[in-house]
């Protein structure tokens, strides 16, 4: 990719190109001067990988009202009703803003087309085949790269928030690009950065879902919420080499069945709704009987038989999983698809008020990486898409503060890193094991089921691993550059290698603060289930918030 010069300041800095990056680049006032920050190229987010579609209550059956209920009623209990109903208001005009800018969704006639998932009560869920997130976040690049004033930065890794000591605001970040380390000034900085589910080891994330968001705005000391809210997808394809591709719940909202070995319907055993259920109470249905009927679970699967789907229905809905599943040797239309649950979305995340506010002045949080309430204990499929765009709209109402940004940043002498080649390879190599251990330890201790001793004994393997991690010479020199210090390397493979260190870190990060939540919260409730405490506790009915090391609880929600 060719190298770009990057101003030294913008007014704000957007980190994340996902869905909630994009459409609040669009939405932010164009006098501004926006970066777009993106560690992969524009067009690879978790949002590209959305098939079901984005919920909103756009049909004369349906009312915002509905929508609702039906959202709260997923949430367990930890829902904040003026953020849902923030949300399901805003939606319908939110989707004629996103058909304005070219969105192409499905339709019966000029109607929009609209679809029945898990959890709603009324078909309320638009989509474009089954490729939704793709076709919202190419039209979203599209209108982003016409922009004049928003310059995307691609294949750059951003480090750290830069704090100013006195005042507490955010004013830039650190940036590594083009093999050098740089400070960049802004008014303000939006966290855009989707989930973290690479750190399970079974997740339908992109390798890009790394927890970045949250880990860098922890460190900085933003307030974190509900970090063991984690909803695990059902159904992710299940093969040996295949990624966890997801097969969307439409699929079964169009009238797919959920069977055994035996070819029996099972979820009915679990819940009345069966394969219709909310997603976590299907994760376990499925994580219960192949516990009871597995020989091995990490290759276990049950099967979701797309047969009872008209063949016609299926070419037209899900042509993007008819050929996902041929590519790994299965034919939709005359046999089942091998599937398991798998780490899917993170309800948990930075603290954000209804105009994406967090506890750091000049610091904003959108999309998967804030928690703004709208999912509680349990996200209702389809209103991550929404979400997305309904708080990245608020941004066009950001008010910056009148702060004078100088025209002229000191610059500070680069410093640069070297090392032996051959303990650069040890070093290395360091990382990638624990780049792999790490996923498989949170998956086995805090996956579907959780119990106490499991969770403890994983926190003091991760914060040995920390330990380990902090003494490596890289991140001895990382950690003691100091704001406004830029620094050079000149080393084999580093734009490869120091990505790894930085997303090893955040992961890190993110698995203590899961773990440590998870052990916190003693009830299951929503995405989060223990083993040693299987039922609702009401004196939970309280957000676990962090911030610095330090847990506590919310006041009891009514």
């Amino acid at each position: 990719m060719p190298q770009i010069d990057i101003p030294s300041q913008f007014d704000v800095l957007v980190v994340g190109a996902g869905a909630a990056g994009l459409y609040t680049a669009l939405c932010l006032p164009e006098s501004l001067r926006v970066g777009l920050i993106t560690k992969e190229t524009v067009a690879l987010s978790a949002s590209d990988w959305a098939q079901g579609g984005i919920a909103a209550a756009v049909s004369p059956e349906d009312s915002p009202t509905l929508h609702i209920e039906d959202t709260i009623r997923a949430g367990a209990g930890l829902c904040d009703r003026t953020a849902v109903e923030f949300l399901a208001q805003l939606a319908p005009n939110c989707i004629q803003s996103l058909v304005d800018l070219g969105v192409a969704f499905d339709r019966h006639g000029q109607a929009l087309a609209l679809t029945l998932e898990a959890a709603h009560s009324r078909n309320r869920v638009l989509h474009a085949a089954d490729t939704t997130g793709r076709e919202v976040t190419t039209t979203l690049t599209a209108q982003v790269l016409r922009r004049q004033n928003i310059q995307v930065i691609q294949q750059a890794l951003a480090l750290s928030l830069w704090i100013e000591p006195e005042s507490n605001r955010c004013q830039g970040i650190s940036l590594f690009y083009q093999g050098k380390i740089t400070w960049i000034k802004a008014g303000a900085v939006v966290l855009a950065t989707g989930g973290g589910g690479q750190v399970f080891a079974q997740t339908t994330n992109p390798a890009v879902s790394t927890g970045d968001g949250v880990a860098i705005a922890y460190r900085a000391g933003a307030i974190l919420r509900d970090l063991e809210f984690v909803q695990f997808h059902p159904t992710a394809l299940t093969k040996p080499g295949a990624d966890r591709f997801l097969i969307s719940e439409a699929v079964r909202g169009e009238g797919a069945h959920l069977v055994d070995n035996e070819g029996r319907r099972f979820a009915f055993d679990y819940d009345p709704a069966g394969e219709l259920a909310p997603r976590d109470v299907v994760s376990r249905a499925i994580f219960s009987h192949l516990q009871r009927t597995a020989v091995d679970l990490a290759t276990a699967h049950v099967w979701l038989d797309m047969r009872p789907i008209p063949a016609e229905k299926i070419r037209h809905r899900f042509p993007n999983i008819i050929k996902v599943c041929q590519h790994w040797g299965v034919d939709v239309f005359h046999e089942p698809i091998p599937v398991a649950p798998a780490a899917h979305y993170w309800m948990g995340g930075i603290v954000a008020d209804l105009m994406n506010h967090t506890n750091i002045p000049s610091l904003y949080a959108v999309g998967e990486t804030a928690s703004t309430g709208v999912h509680g204990a349990n996200r209702l499929a389809s209103n991550s898409l929404l979400e997305c765009i309904v708080f990245g709209a608020q941004m066009s109402q950001i008010e910056l503060e009148n702060i004078e940004l100088p025209s002229e940043i000191p610059i500070l002498p680069s410093r640069k890193f070297s090392i032996d080649l051959s303990e650069w390879h040890i070093q290395q190599a360091h990382l990638e094991a624990l780049r792999e251990k790490l996923p498989r330890l949170v998956w086995e201790s805090a996956g579907i089921c959780r119990e106490q001793s499991r969770l403890e004994t994983a926190i003091g393997t991760v914060e040995s691993w920390q330990q380990d991690f902090a003494a490596l010479p890289l991140s001895q020199f990382l950690l003691a550059l100091h704001p406004a210090e830029p620094a050079s390397f000149d080393l084999p493979d580093i734009e490869r290698q120091l990505r790894l260190w930085a997303e090893t870190r955040n992961l890190l990060d993110v698995a203590n603060l899961i773990l440590k939540s998870a052990a916190f919260r003693t009830e299951s409730r929503g995405g989060h289930y223990r083993l040693d405490y299987p039922q609702p506790n009401p004196y939970w009915q309280v957000h676990t918030l962090v911030k610095t090391h330090h847990w506590w609880k919310s006041p009891i929600l009514s």
